[in-house]
């Protein structure tokens, strides 16, 4: 074979062991791009985390799109689709979500209402019990000057007996009794004697102190055979008559009298011996209510 002098001449080299060729620096780019998210990712964590509600809203005014979407639909602008609540993709987003996270407060106006009405309430309730307080000292007061006037007054302290005070649901009650003996009326006659018109003298005394309205009711007591006599009525109410008379001359003015009323023995004071002396009597009640303006201050 002859040699070509003008022949490329080709040498060829065989690499053992070794690696493998390089692979180029492509997963540098992707592994930056991955350490600047989770970054990114961290640092928008970090704000969420710092920020206040007012800073969120403005920085979520800052990145919200101009454009307006009427719709709730995908397609009403860049954000549709993905709204956080019903009116959609719009400029002003962030407002709902703020409004969801932060309720509403509560209506200071009804509370305030509420409770100006219980502190009302609370002050008409005080108001009644200081009124009904002050009356019951005056009811006890009055009760007490007349215990102290019979004791003072000879002529009184053996008619003590005769007279019982207390206080009743209606108001302060003074009762004038008979005692065996020692009656107010004679039998049948509706003239007070004595004995009664001095009574009735020292209770006006106790009566002029308050300005309470009064009741004046007469009773009777009854007969042995328990029945009620058709006079009864009529006297007990005359002997009622004949008081309020005997009150007013001793000065109680005729304007507080608010009712004379014969009940003759339809109320004993003695309900298991209703014919006993003391269920005639004459019961004089100073009512609990306002007290009576007089004529020159009425409207």
């Amino acid at each position: 074979m002859a040699y070509n002098a003008d022949a490329p001449i080709l040498i060829k080299k065989i690499k053992k062991g070794g690696h493998g060729g390089h692979h180029g620096g492509a997963w540098k780019v992707a592994y930056a791009d991955f350490v600047t998210a989770m970054m990114a990712f961290f640092l928008l964590m970090w704000l969420i985390n710092t920020t206040s509600p007012q800073q969120k809203r403005g920085i979520a005014d800052y990145f919200a799109p101009a454009s307006v979407s009427q719709s709730t639909s995908g397609s009403g602008g860049i954000l549709g689709g993905t709204a956080l609540g019903d009116q959609g993709a719009k400029s002003d987003g962030s407002q709902t979500v703020i409004q969801q996270l932060a309720p509403d407060a509560p209506d200071k106006t009804k509370e305030a209402g509420k409770s100006s009405t219980a502190a009302q309430t609370d002050a008409e309730k005080a108001a009644k019990d200081a009124a009904a307080k002050r009356e019951a000292d005056e009811f006890q007061s009055a009760a007490q000057s007349l215990r102290q006037a019979m004791q003072d007054l000879p002529e009184l302290a053996e008619l003590s007996k005769q007279v019982i005070v207390d206080q009743t649901p209606e108001g302060l009650r003074i009762q004038l009794i008979d005692q065996e003996g020692r009656s107010m009326f004679d039998p049948g006659s509706a003239k007070p004697n004595d004995r009664a018109r001095l009574l009735l003298r020292a209770v006006a005394k106790v009566v002029n102190q308050l300005h309470n309205r009064i009741t004046v009711a007469g009773h009777t007591s009854a007969t042995a055979a328990g029945y009620k006599s058709g006079d009864d009525w009529a006297l007990s109410a005359a002997r009622a008559n004949a008081s309020r008379s005997i009150l007013e001359e001793a000065g109680v003015q005729p304007d507080r009298v608010y009712q004379v009323s014969g009940k003759a023995n339809s109320d004993p004071l003695y309900a298991d011996d209703p014919t006993l002396p003391g269920n005639r009597r004459i019961a004089i009640v100073l009512l609990r209510e306002a007290p009576v303006l007089p004529e020159s201050a009425a409207p």
